[in-house]
């Protein structure tokens, strides 16, 4: 064996004390006793080892163009996160065509430190004229939007292309994620809040009320279940929208929600008047909603959990108004963290959880579960090192060269000890041990979540 490494081993049949063995860059071995020689031997005592983290939802290069991998994919590693799902806006061009899809597949060959898969969108230039060619290319997902941020990086399409896209979709294993909210509702609702000088933190969530989210996911997932194709949701900030999804999923439509790790952790009515700006989302954090989430978790109506990391400047924040403010925070290196640290408040197994909402799910979601999400023989060589305590997030010691989170100065009950990537120790606890360049495109390979051949 190249090395064994060894700790508390988290697989889904349980915890134990035990060590999984490499040889190049797969799992060879996984075993409790004595452990088979090899070159290498850490021994990380009572920490537990979990599959490497995939987050399916991130931004890595919103302010810094393609180069925004670099920080980004370090971050990821400091954070026990070994595959990102990188979204199709703010390159900052949309990926709508295979030439932007080989710029980024490049991008990732230069920059990136850890491993990345892509989403793909269309846009109402490009039409489905490129559809066929981006899957070609290896994207795992489609992505489009009902509210339309910038027209020209972060565009929406219209009900009907949505609807071409969508029966486009059918038969390919592959999802279309919306981003849900209505956007005649939201506008409307806006101007309403600014007239009446309404403003603040605690406004957001009335300005882009629940009912524009309930609105646009409702009318997306019939769209789905009329065609047969896969209609996901990549954002639900509300335990009403997972009933949506469960009510759909229940008449037999193909339908998935995705709940994002701060909707778990941040209510406006507690920590809006630390935050402000600096927990703005859009969706918004809604008042009172934790246990709601929890609740929908709990009963199996989240597909899975990310962070819908955004790479911005704290500058992006800074507006007098909140309505001017930027939306998005960063959460690659937070996103393990605070969700085992959310799960253990509420008495789950927080290790299981977060091997299985935070790899295993989006791994299979993805297509990459060939590869990826699970401590298995013949999978990637990627682990999650955590040590348990008490621990203090520092966002100024962050490695997304942003260094500000709404989790700044947040207890947690774990931290990354270390980060392995495909057989090759990544982050020791203190420093990042892989350069530029390390990181592999990641191809769907295989059935995802509802295959069809």
């Amino acid at each position: 064996m190249d090395s064994v490494i060894m700790g508390r081993v988290v697989t889904p049949e349980g915890t134990h004390s035990g060590w999984v063995a490499v040889r190049g860059e797969k799992i060879a071995e996984i075993g409790a006793g004595a452990a088979p020689s090899a070159a290498t031997v850490v021994d990380y005592g009572d920490c537990l080892i979990l599959p490497g983290s995939i987050d399916g939802q991130t931004h890595a290069t919103n302010s810094k163009g393609l180069v925004g991998f670099a920080p980004a994919s370090a971050s990821a590693l400091a954070g026990g996160v070994t595959t990102i799902v990188d979204m199709p806006y703010d390159m900052p061009l949309p990926l709508d065509i295979p030439e932007r899809l080989a710029a980024k597949i490049s991008a990732v060959a230069a920059h990136s430190l850890c491993d990345v898969a892509l989403y793909a969108t269309v846009t109402k230039e490009s039409g489905l004229d490129h559809v066929e060619a981006l899957i070609e290319g290896g994207v795992v997902a489609f992505k489009i939007s009902s509210f339309e941020s910038s027209p020209v990086r972060f565009p929406r399409i219209d009900e009907a292309l949505t609807l071409d896209l969508l029966e486009k979709l059918v038969g390919r294993d592959l999802p279309l994620g919306l981003h849900n909210e209505d956007q005649e509702i939201v506008r409307s609702r806006t101007e309403k809040a600014r007239a009446a000088g309404r403003d603040g933190i605690g406004a957001h969530s009335d300005s882009r009320p629940l009912a524009a989210e309930l609105a646009a996911t409702g009318q997306f997932l019939a769209l789905g279940q009329a065609v047969g194709a896969h209609a996901h949701i990549v954002h639900i900030s509300h335990e009403e929208g997972f009933a949506q999804v469960g009510a759909f999923a229940g008449i037999g439509a193909p339908v998935t929600g995705e709940l994002c790790v701060h909707y778990l952790c941040f209510d406006p009515a507690h920590d809006g008047d630390l935050l402000g700006a600096r927990m703005k989302v859009n969706p918004p954090i809604r008042p009172d909603a934790i246990d709601g989430l929890w609740r929908a978790l709990e009963c199996g109506t989240v597909a899975f959990v990310s962070s819908d990391h955004a790479s911005w400047p704290i500058d992006n924040k800074l507006a007098v108004s909140i309505y001017e403010a930027g939306a998005g925070i960063p959460g690659l290196e937070t996103l393990v963290p605070a969700f085992f640290s959310a799960a253990q408040a509420r008495g789950h197994d927080a290790a299981r959880l977060t091997a299985e909402y935070l790899a295993a799910r989006p791994a299979r979601f993805f297509g990459l579960s060939g590869r990826k999400g699970a401590l298995a023989p013949g999978l990637d060589a990627d682990f999650c090192v955590l040590e348990q305590g008490e621990f203090i997030w520092d966002a100024a010691k962050a490695h997304d060269g942003l260094n500000w989170s709404p989790f700044d100065g947040r207890r947690f009950d774990v931290r990354v000890a270390a980060t392995w990537l495909r057989g090759k120790p990544a982050w020791n606890g203190s420093q990042i041990l892989l350069s530029q360049g390390n990181g592999q495109y990641l191809r769907r390979h295989g059935l995802g979540w509802f295959p069809t051949h």
